[in-house]
């Protein structure tokens, strides 16, 4: 279903958001003196990842009306030992893919989609999660999708599924015993135990078996606090967050 919703993308199930960042740190080969950008708005997972194989985060600003990241302040912040940027879309809104990826582009960047909110979202009719050369996905208890605890590793770039599958399997090629295409497996790479169990597996198959009928109930209740809050809004001098054109919300909250 997930490879399916976000343009057949490879997904991998992790057992959480967090343990699917520190792959993309890996898989990225990023290490003492890589700088990686990334919103100063987010979970403190966003970060860590990538310190714990030694990189810098550099914090960029973001834009008050989403909470996402402000490609302006993205330039500005792009240097010659920057390696990736990481895009959060904060509350199920999509950042600016296009100016983001450009820039990127134009900077030998990789694009790492932090996605935790926003599954089944669209940023100009492509789902997000499905842009950048590797993304993230969280089914904590407060997601939309959950399993209670869980996560899942999305590559775009089918050249990183080989050795995906070799951190994500303890370092080994297993995942290639179980297909059949070697006749044992052995030590190939770093890597962890990066699974997810088989019965939280389950739960979430049933979750996503339920997604549409899911997100309805989730935009039911964004609408109501939108109606509800515009009023208040207003006679307090407040901005509400605005959800830009070309984004399709993902509805979480």
């Amino acid at each position: 279903i997930l490879e399916k919703r976000l343009d057949g993308a490879r997904v991998l199930l992790t057992p959480s958001c967090t343990h699917a960042l520190e792959m993309t740190a890996l898989l990225l080969d990023v290490g003492p003196g890589d700088e990686v950008l990334m919103p100063s708005f987010t979970f403190v997972s966003t970060a860590n990842a990538f310190v714990l194989r030694g990189a810098v985060p550099v914090f960029v600003d973001i834009d008050p009306r989403t909470g996402n990241l402000d490609p302006d302040d993205l330039e500005r912040r792009i240097t010659p030992a920057s390696r990736a940027v990481v895009v959060v879309h904060y509350a199920g809104i999509a950042c600016e893919m296009d100016r983001i990826g450009a820039l990127a582009e134009a900077h030998g960047l990789t694009v790492i989609e932090d996605n935790a909110h926003g599954l089944f979202g669209t940023w100009r009719d492509r789902p997000l999660g499905a842009i950048g050369a590797m993304a993230t996905l969280s089914f904590h208890e407060t997601k939309n999708v959950t399993c209670g605890e869980g996560g899942a590793l999305v590559l775009r770039d089918s050249a990183l599924v080989e050795r995906a599958e070799i951190i994500r399997e303890k370092g080994t090629n297993r995942s290639q015993f179980v297909r059949g295409e070697v006749n044992r497996y052995a030590w190939m790479d770093v890597g962890s135990s990066y699974l997810l169990s088989d019965l939280l597996a389950a739960v979430l198959a049933a979750q996503l078996a339920e997604c549409d009928a899911i997100q309805a109930a989730r935009r039911r209740v964004w609408e109501r606090y939108g109606a509800a809050l515009a009023g208040w809004a207003r006679s307090h001098g407040c901005e509400l967050p605005v959800v830009p054109e070309g984004a399709g919300p993902a509805w979480h909250s």
